[in-house]
């Protein structure tokens, strides 16, 4: 089984919708049957990204993962939404291991959108700065994450060929 497809089944376990943003032009090939869109404008990193999916959820909100991130479990992305429908009123709800947020494995309430547009505008394209900037966040920490696994592992980012060899797995 692919990375992305070990992401792509922990969200078909916990949503009932999925949303694939891609920027290879092949990425249709990839998730038959999926819905996929692009970035507004590709090359802009991970928060164009959020940006793309949040836009296109037309109002609804959503649960990021990064495709590279294959340990997540169901069971963590249902507690996003959990938590969210909780505290209500919230633009995101974030898993923190350490002093370490997870914005690419979060919940994001349609507000999102405008301030991941403003810090795109202004250049940024890290996906943490959106977090840091919502007036609204949730923090998911070590109590409310036990029992999920170990935590450093469910969010290993397996993005290149060495943090591949890392966990076990290989290039074909």
């Amino acid at each position: 089984m692919r990375i992305c497809d070990r992401a792509l089944e922990a969200l078909r376990a916990s949503t009932t919708t999925q949303l694939v943003v891609a920027n290879d032009p092949g990425a249709g090939r990839w998730f038959p049957g999926e819905r996929m869109i692009a970035d507004e404008e590709a090359g802009l990193g991970p928060l164009a990204g959020i940006a793309a999916g949040v836009e296109a959820a037309e109002g609804q909100p959503v649960i990021v993962l990064a495709w590279d991130m294959p340990f997540v479990p169901a069971e963590l992305l249902r507690r996003l939404g959990e938590r969210a429908a909780a505290a209500a009123g919230v633009d995101a709800v974030v898993p923190v291991h350490g002093a370490t947020p997870e914005p690419l494995c979060a919940w994001y309430a349609p507000s999102a959108a405008a301030v991941c547009r403003s810090l795109l505008e202004r250049g940024e394209r890290r996906a943490r700065m959106l977090a840091a900037s919502l007036p609204r966040v949730e923090w998911l920490d070590a109590p409310a994450l036990a029992g999920l696994g170990d935590i450093e592992h469910m969010f290993t980012s397996v993005d290149t060929p060495e943090r591949l060899a890392a966990v076990g797995g290989a290039l074909p």
